[in-house]
C-alpha cells in the first residue's frame, strides 16, 4: 500500500471536528462504554478496517467486554443469548446506517429502538455510527497501519 498523508498535518481542523464529536460521545452517559465499543467494532467490521478493529476490541477488553461476544459480534443475530435485546436493537442500526446504500435506517429497525431508547438515546447511538463510519473512511482513505499514530 502506498503510504498517503497524515490528516492531522494536512487537515488539522477537520482532525478537530472529528475529535469533537467524540468528545460529545464520551460526556454522554446516555449509551453505554460497552454499547459505543460494540459499534465501532461492528462498523469497522462492516467496512473491513483492521486498524479500527483492533483498536476498539483491545477498548472494549479494557471495559470489561469479553472475548466471546467480540468473537461472535459478526454473527450477532444467530448468537442466541449472547446480546441483550437493547444490543440487538443498536447493532441493527449499526449495521443500516453503515450500509445506508441498501435503505437507510428502515421504520422497522428505528420503532424496535424506540421500545428500549429515548429519541435523545437514538440520536446519540446514531452519532457514535455516523462518528466511527467517518473514521473508517478517514483510515481506509490515507492507509493507515495498525501502530500507527492517526493524530
Amino acid at each position: 500500500m502506498q503510504k498517503r498523508f497524515n490528516i492531522k498535518e494536512v487537515a488539522p481542523n477537520a482532525l478537530k471536528a472529528m475529535v469533537g464529536l467524540e468528545i460529545y460521545l464520551s460526556q454522554s452517559s446516555i449509551i453505554s462504554r460497552t454499547t459505543k465499543e460494540l459499534i465501532k467494532i461492528r462498523a469497522s467490521q462492516i467496512n473491513g478496517c483492521a486498524y479500527c478493529i483492533n483498536t476498539h476490541t483491545q477498548d472494549a477488553i479494557k471495559n470489561g467486554e469479553t472475548n466471546q461476544r467480540i468473537f461472535l459480534l459478526n454473527t450477532w443475530r444467530e448468537a442466541e443469548g449472547i446480546f441483550t435485546d437493547e444490543e440487538k436493537a443498536v447493532l441493527a442500526i449499526t449495521e443500516e446506517i453503515t450500509l445506508i446504500h441498501r435503505n437507510g435506517l428502515s421504520d422497522e429497525t428505528y420503532s424496535n429502538a424506540l421500545q428500549f431508547f429515548s429519541e435523545t438515546q437514538i440520536a446519540d447511538i446514531i452519532t457514535a455510527v455516523i462518528t466511527i463510519n467517518l473514521w473508517n473512511r478517514v483510515v481506509l482513505s490515507t492507509h493507515l497501519l495498525i501502530g500507527q499514530s492517526l493524530a
